[in-house]
């Protein structure tokens, strides 16, 4: 399309939404107005104002087709009209607060942890009895990991949603979830949940219906009579879980259909196509803000969206759904904002990541790379990959981590690996082999996930503990390989907490938990190695956490000295990442600058005592005599810096 057209087309668009603006503002009015006060509805309409040019064109282009459009519209905003109504007086005011800090999430101040209810605390009303622990650890930020209720046996531990406003019972209520997020909040946590938003669970209310004959509820899924379109659909997909099914679909016998069924059997793919189901998904979404929910994780993200003759995945009309699904949250809910959940090529993870659409991402490249540097011994990888992929837009962030309650999977790009001469397939064997004990040397101790015996390709299961080392240093005894491993854990750790954004701490990593071998004995888990790391928080092993006679003591005050570092230093606020080849395969080197502050970081992912020359540093930016903020202790370097083993420097100008 040339720039004319284009321009005429933004044009007509711009007079469409005002002419429904028009239209809508004053339905709005009255059947609303009367619900809140004078001040309250001018703000809102304020908002509605500024928001809705965006909304409109992502709406038109989602279903501008539909001859009804201009109802589901209306529908649509009458639907965030009534949640915002709904709205609990000190969740607008903490709209108010962030409309007036909107970038609050890029504070220094914001550490992450997650963990599951019942493995973490036992129930809802317990974990309120743990915050002193998290407020201990300097924590902002809470993920609670699926709660909803869901099937009983399989329901892909948690994410196959049954209801998205009741919660599991035996973990508690919806108003303990509600009464929880208030007291996080008044402790300064913002509470972090996640919207399984690409399927629910086949006992689904919607789902329920559907299986009953309902034609209205099945048109909330993807259904078919037959095998044809299912065959052609199939021709361009990739398999997602092939021990679960083959393909994305499951036949229905009572109802003589096809389900799609992207991941497992009882997960049903939602049909976004449908407007309606849009609208019922942001009442859903809404009433978790109006929970309390601060920040939302969209989980498979690249899914929500189906096409014939393509693989289904990061289709543009997936990013539209999350964009109006932003406007809106901009409109009725201004305090919560998304983080995506999007494992798939490192240049499609960042697409979704934008002010207008997920100011918040994981970034499993980082992860993964990390694990990488340790079992390489050598940075090129991660340092070529930052270089080319972290830069994300102004007002948004990464969340960091080193591992979480899922597998570790290699998500780095194959290009980034065969530039520092490695075969990217057998370099991925290799990892797998290093973390799961199978090469020789190795000092980790994990499983291997969904392991392919004709391809050795698999993922990684295991604790941080355990993967960095002090498993095996603590069986055998060997205190140099324990100090060793424990280097390594703060050393990635550090990095995630140095390095820009939000880092995220799976709790029980901060006290060196190992793997927890009896899962293999519960027959709901039994086969699935996620479970080595995801058994139950050891309150008793927390009492070491201020031993340092023990690996948890040593763990845990390391990591609270980097995280008070963090908390001290504005470099790592609203600042930009700069990274620097250090001159050193071993040494991974950047910067940390805004306007008020700048941050030096250098990180030997090494066993050995690594030099770095003098002059080439003051070439990147570092003065003759620097502070390591972590350490505490003045650093000269004339000639030559030297690293210990598995060092992280955090370096500031001396005074």
């Amino acid at each position: 399309m040339d720039t004319n057209a284009q321009l005429a087309d933004q044009q007509w668009m711009r007079e469409q939404a005002q002419r429904s603006l028009d239209r809508l503002l004053p339905r709005l009015e009255q059947r609303f107005r009367d619900a809140v006060d004078e001040v309250e509805w001018i703000a809102y309409v304020e908002r509605f104002e500024r928001h809705f040019p965006r909304l409109f064109n992502r709406l038109y282009g989602l279903y501008g087709g539909c001859y009804d459009f201009f109802y589901h519209l209306e529908s649509i905003v009458a639907s965030a009209t009534a949640m915002w109504i709904a709205r609990p007086p000190e969740l607008k005011a903490l709209d108010a607060m962030r409309g007036a800090d909107p970038y609050w999430y890029q504070s220094n101040r914001m550490v992450g942890a997650m963990c599951y209810v019942d493995l973490f605390a036992g129930d809802l009303a317990r974990l309120r009895e743990r915050i002193p622990y998290l407020t201990e650890m300097g924590i902002t930020y809470l993920h609670l990991m699926p709660l909803f209720r869901t099937p009983s046996g399989d329901d892909d531990g948690g994410y196959a949603v049954s209801s998205y406003r009741e919660v599991d019972p035996s973990l508690g209520t919806m108003e303990q979830l509600a009464e929880l997020a208030t007291e996080l909040r008044h402790h300064g946590i913002s509470l972090t949940l996640d919207f399984v938003f690409n399927h629910t669970s086949d006992e689904h209310a919607w789902a329920r219906a559907a299986l009953a004959g309902d034609k209205r509820y099945q048109q909330y899924y993807r259904m078919f009579p037959d095998r044809t379109l299912p065959d052609r659909f199939e021709q361009t997909m990739p398999e997602v879980f092939t021990e679960d099914h083959p393909g994305a679909f499951t036949y229905r016998t009572g109802i003589k259909k096809w389900v799609w069924t992207t991941f497992h059997t009882y997960q049903w793919d939602l049909n976004y196509e449908n407007p309606e189901v849009f609208n019922r998904m942001l009442e859903e979404m809404l009433f978790l803000a109006n929970q309390g929910v601060e920040i939302l994780r969209l989980d498979a993200v690249a899914f929500i969206w189906k096409r014939l003759g393509t693989n289904s995945q990061n289709l543009p009309e997936a990013h539209w759904v999350i964009q109006a699904f932003n406007a809106l949250v901009s409109i009725a809910a201004p305090a919560m904002v998304f983080k995506s959940e999007a494992i798939v090529h490192p240049d499609q993870v960042r697409e979704y990541i934008g002010n207008d659409e997920c100011s918040l991402s994981y970034n499993p490249q980082l992860m993964a790379l990390l694990w990488d540097a340790l079992a390489t011994r050598d940075v090129r990888v991660l340092l070529r990959a930052m270089e080319r992929r972290y830069a994300i837009p102004d007002g948004c962030a990464w969340v960091n981590y080193v591992r979480s309650h899922d597998d570790i999977g290699w998500a780095f790009a194959d290009d980034d690996v065969a530039a520092v001469g490695f075969e990217p397939a057998s370099h991925r064997r290799f990892l797998t082999r290093f973390f799961t004990g199978r090469f020789e040397g190795s000092f980790a101790r994990g499983a291997p996930f969904q392991e392919d015996p004709s391809t050795g390709d698999a993922r990684v299961s295991g604790t941080c503990a355990s993967l960095t080392g002090i498993e095996q240093a603590l069986e055998q005894g060997d205190e140099e390989e324990l100090e060793l491993a424990i280097r390594r854990v703060l050393l990635i750790h550090g990095v995630i907490i140095a390095i820009g954004g939000i880092p995220l701490i799976y709790l029980g990593d901060e006290i060196a938990t190992l793997n927890d071998y009896g899962y293999d004995s519960d027959p709901e888990k039994i086969g699935d190695s996620r479970w080595l790391h995801r058994g139950a928080f050891d309150w008793e092993r927390a009492e070491q956490r201020r031993d340092m006679s023990t690996a948890p003591g040593r763990v845990y005050q390391g990591l609270l000295r980097l995280l008070q570092v963090r908390g001290q230093s504005q470099a790592f606020a609203y600042g930009e990442t700069e990274f620097l080849d250090s001159g050193n395969k071993h040494v991974f080197g950047f910067l940390r600058t805004n306007s008020e502050s700048t941050v030096f970081v250098l990180a030997n992912f090494s066993e050995e005592t690594q030099g770095l020359e003098a002059r080439r540093l003051r070439q990147m930016g570092m003065r003759k005599t620097m502070v390591d903020l972590f350490a505490g202790r003045t650093i000269v370097a004339t000639q030559e810096l030297l690293l210990d083993p598995y060092q992280i420097l955090i370096l500031a100008k001396a005074s």
